[in-house]
C-alpha cells in the first residue's frame, strides 16, 4: 500500500478527504509574510487615500476661507445700505418739512421774508446735492448688494460640497486603519507611539536650511503617525515635511501632491541627495527628508511613529526628490 511514500501535502488532502460529513475545516491562518504582504498593499492604499483625505481637506478650508470673506463682505454692504437707506428716508422727511420744491414759483413768489427765502433757496441747493450724492450711492450699493450674496451663496455650497468629499474620504481611512492594527497586532508589529516625544538630537552632515529641518525632524521621532496630523502630537508624513521645511523658514504646501507639484522646478536626482531634501515615493503617496548618511527621516503609516531608518530599507519605490 505504501503509505509511508504519500508526500506530506498529499497526506493532508487525504486528510480532508475522510473528514466526517458536515465536520468544519478551519480556513488556514495567513503566514506571517502573507499578512505582512497584505499590510504593505493596505499601507500603499492607506498612503494614496490619506493625501486624497488631505487635498479635499485643503480645499475645505479653502472653500470656508472664502466664504467667510465674501460673507463679511455682503454683511459690509448690508450695513452701509441700511445707513443710505436712512439717510435717503430723513432727507426726504427734511424736505417735506420745508414746504416741498422751494425753488418752485410759488414759493418765491409767496415769500414774505426775502431773506428766509434766499436762506431755504442755499439750504436746497445743498440738500439737492447731497440727496443726489447719496442717491446714487444707494442705489450702486443696493444694487451691488445682490451679487455679493449669490457670490457668498455658492461659496457656501462649495464648501459643503468639499466637506462631503472629506467625509467620504474619512470614512475610508477609517476602514483601512482598522485592518492596519488587525494585521499589526497579528504580527506583533502595533507601535502607538509617544504624542510627548521629545525625539532625538540631530548630529548629522546637514547645515544651514537643512539643519533646520532635520533638528525639527528628528525633535518628532517616537510621535505617532496620525492620518492627516499636522502636530504636535501626530504626524503623517507630509504634515511632517511641512512643519520641518516651516522651521527652517519655507512655507511647503500641505499635501504629498502639493508638494511634488510645487517643487516641479526644484528636482534632484535620487544619486545626487543632499541633507534635507524631500524624497517621494512612486504614486506620490509618500514623502520622506534625507538626513544624510544613507538615512531618512518620516511618518511611515498607521501603527508606527516617525522613525529614522536607513533610505535602503525603505520599503516604497521612489519617484524622485526635490529641493526646497
Amino acid at each position: 500500500m505504501r503509505f509511508g511514500w504519500v508526500p506530506v501535502a498529499a497526506g493532508i488532502a487525504f486528510g480532508l478527504v475522510v473528514s466526517p460529513a458536515g465536520a468544519a475545516v478551519a480556513d488556514p491562518k495567513p503566514t506571517i509574510n502573507q499578512a505582512k504582504a497584505k499590510l504593505e498593499k493596505l499601507n500603499n492604499k492607506a498612503d494614496k487615500v490619506v493625501d486624497q483625505y488631505n487635498t479635499a481637506t485643503e480645499r475645505y478650508k479653502k472653500a470656508k476661507t472664502t466664504y467667510a470673506k465674501l460673507n463679511d463682505s455682503y454683511k459690509r454692504k448690508l450695513e452701509t445700505v441700511a445707513e443710505l437707506r436712512s439717510q435717503v428716508i430723513n432727507m426726504a422727511v427734511d424736505n417735506y418739512r420745508l414746504g416741498g420744491d422751494v425753488t418752485s414759483l410759488p414759493s418765491i413768489v409767496g415769500a414774505h421774508h426775502p431773506e428766509n427765502l434766499l436762506a431755504r433757496l442755499a439750504l436746497a441747493g445743498q440738500i439737492t446735492q447731497e440727496r443726489a450724492e447719496k442717491l446714487a450711492a444707494f442705489d450702486r450699493e443696493n444694487r451691488g448688494l445682490k451679487g455679493e450674496r449669490d457670490k457668498a451663496q455658492e461659496a457656501l455650497e462649495a464648501a459643503d460640497r468639499e466637506r462631503d468629499g472629506v467625509e467620504k474620504e474619512r470614512s475610508e481611512i477609517l476602514k483601512l486603519i482598522a485592518e492596519q492594527k488587525k494585521l499589526l497586532k497579528k504580527l506583533g508589529a502595533y507601535n502607538p507611539g509617544n504624542p510627548n516625544s521629545v525625539g532625538l538630537k540631530y548630529t548629522g552632515p546637514a547645515s544651514g536650511s537643512g539643519a533646520a529641518v532635520l533638528r525639527f525632524a528628528f525633535s518628532q521621532v517616537g510621535k505617532p503617525y496620525v492620518y492627516g496630523g499636522t502636530g504636535p502630537g501626530g504626524w503623517d508624513c507630509s504634515g511632517l515635511t511641512q512643519a520641518a521645511w516651516r522651521a527652517a523658514g519655507v512655507s511647503l504646501p500641505r499635501t504629498t501632491w502639493q508638494q511634488w507639484a510645487w517643487g516641479a522646478n526644484r528636482k534632484v536626482d535620487i544619486n545626487d541627495l543632499q541633507p534635507g531634501d524631500l524624497i517621494f515615493s512612486e504614486g506620490l503617496g509618500h514623502v520622506s527628508i534625507y538626513a544624510g548618511n544613507g538615512q531618512i527621516v518620516h511618518a511611515p503609516q498607521t501603527g508606527d511613529v516617525v522613525k529614522v531608518v536607513k533610505l535602503s530599507a525603505y520599503g516604497r519605490r521612489l519617484v524622485g526628490a526635490i529641493r526646497p
